[in-house]
C-alpha cells in the first residue's frame, strides 16, 4: 500500500510574526513524516490567509516559489478562524487522503502530527488532539474553557473536552463535513456528528512563539455564545422553564396578599414592588434577547450565503510551469482530478 498523501491546513490572520518559523518547523516535520514512509511525497502545507492585513500573504507566496511542498489560499477578505478552516480543509480534499488541522501560532505540538498518522495508518478516520492540561492558560481563560465544556455538555452537545481545532479527518469524513450546508457552522460540534472510527491523542500545549492572541475576551464569547445557540435549544426551554416558575410563584403571592387583604393586614410597599417590576422586566428582556439571537441565526442561514471567498488559489491552481517541464506523476494525478471535479 503506497503512503497517504496528507496535507497540513494552516489558518493564518496577521500572522507575520510567527510565520516564517512556522513554515520552517512544519517542513522539517514534514521531510521526516517522508523519510519515515508515514506519508507520501505529494503530502502538502496549506496555509490559508483570512484577510491579513500586515505581510502574512506575502511570505505565504515567497514561500510557495521557494519550496514546493508549501502552497497557499488567500481569502478576500476576513471570513473568520473556522471559515478560513474549513476553506483550507475542502480545498485540499481532493488531493489528499488525510488533512491535519493546526494553528499558525505554533501552540499545539507538532510532533503529535506522526501519531496522528500512525492512528491514521491503524483505521482511524478522525483523530482529536487532546490538551493533558491547561498550565499554560490564564486563570481567567483556564476556568471559563472549562466552564464552557461543561456549560456545552449540560445542554446536551457532544464536545470532545479540551479539544480546539487540532485534528486529523480523513478525505471521506471532510467530504461528508462538506454535506453540513449551514452557514454557522460549529466544528467541534460538527465533527462528532459524522460518527467515523475516532481517537485521541493527548499532549502538552506550549507557550506562543510570538505576536498575540487573536481570540480576545469578545471573540471568545461570541465563539461561545455561537457554539450553545448553534446545538442547542435549551436556552429557550430554560426560558420557558422560568415563565412557568415566575407563573406558580406569582399565584402563590397572590394568594397570600389576597389574604392579608381580608385579614386587614395590607400596606403600601414600593420596594417589593419595584423589585417584582424590575425583575421581570430583566427576564423579559433577557428572553427577548436570546430568541433574538436564534432569530438571527435562521435569517442567516435563509440568505445562503457563501462562508468564504477565495481570492487566489495556489494549492489547486499553481503558478505556470516552464515551457520545457516535464510533468511529474504527482502533477498528471493533480491535473486529472481537477478536470474531473470542473466538469
Amino acid at each position: 500500500m503506497s503512503e497517504p498523501v496528507l496535507t497540513i491546513v494552516v489558518p493564518c490572520y496577521n500572522e507575520e510574526e510567527v510565520l516564517p518559523e512556522t513554515i520552517r518547523q512544519l517542513r522539517d516535520l514534514l521531510q521526516q513524516l517522508i523519510a519515515e514512509q508515514l506519508v507520501s511525497e505529494q503530502s502538502k502545507l496549506l496555509f490559508v490567509d483570512d484577510g491579513s492585513h500586515d505581510t502574512t500573504w506575502t511570505i505565504i507566496y515567497k514561500a510557495s516559489l521557494r519550496y514546493p511542498e508549501v502552497k497557499g489560499l488567500k481569502l478576500a477578505r476576513n471570513a473568520g478562524h473556522q471559515n478560513a478552516l474549513l476553506a483550507g480543509l475542502f480545498a485540499a480534499k481532493m488531493l489528499s487522503d488525510c488533512i491535519v488541522s493546526i494553528d499558525a501560532d505554533l501552540q499545539d505540538d507538532i510532533s503529535v502530527i506522526r501519531e496522528f498518522m500512525k492512528k491514521f495508518h491503524e483505521g482511524y478516520e478522525i483523530v482529536y488532539g487532546v490538551r493533558n492540561k491547561r498550565d499554560t492558560d490564564s486563570f481567567f481563560k483556564r476556568h471559563s474553557a472549562q466552564g464552557f465544556y461543561k456549560l456545552m455538555k449540560a445542554m446536551g452537545v457532544h464536545i470532545v473536552y479540551n479539544h480546539a481545532d487540532y485534528r486529523l479527518m480523513s478525505r471521506r469524513a471532510v467530504e461528508e463535513l462538506e454535506r453540513f450546508e449551514e452557514v454557522n457552522l460549529f466544528l467541534r460540534g460538527i465533527v462528532p456528528l459524522l460518527g467515523f472510527r475516532s481517537t485521541t491523542v493527548y499532549y502538552d500545549r506550549k507557550e506562543r512563539l510570538a505576536g498575540e492572541t487573536k481570540y480576545p475576551l469578545k471573540k471568545m464569547l461570541a465563539f461561545a455564545l455561537d457554539g450553545i445557540t448553534s446545538f442547542s435549544i435549551t436556552p429557550i426551554r430554560f426560558i420557558s422553564l422560568v415563565g412557568f416558575v415566575s407563573f406558580f410563584v406569582s399565584l402563590f403571592f397572590g394568594a397570600y396578599f389576597l389574604f392579608l387583604k381580608f385579614n386587614g393586614y395590607t400596606q403600601t410597599g414600593w420596594t417589593s414592588l419595584i423589585t417584582s417590576i424590575w425583575l421581570l422586566g430583566g427576564l423579559q428582556l433577557i428572553a427577548l434577547g436570546l430568541i433574538g439571537e436564534y432569530i438571527g441565526k435562521i435569517y442567516k442561514e435563509t440568505k445562503r450565503r457563501p462562508r468564504y471567498i477565495i481570492d487566489l488559489d495556489l494549492f489547486n491552481f499553481p503558478l505556470p510551469l516552464p515551457v520545457n517541464h516535464v510533468p511529474s506523476l504527482g502533477e498528471e494525478r493533480k491535473s486529472v482530478d481537477i478536470q474531473k471535479r470542473n466538469r
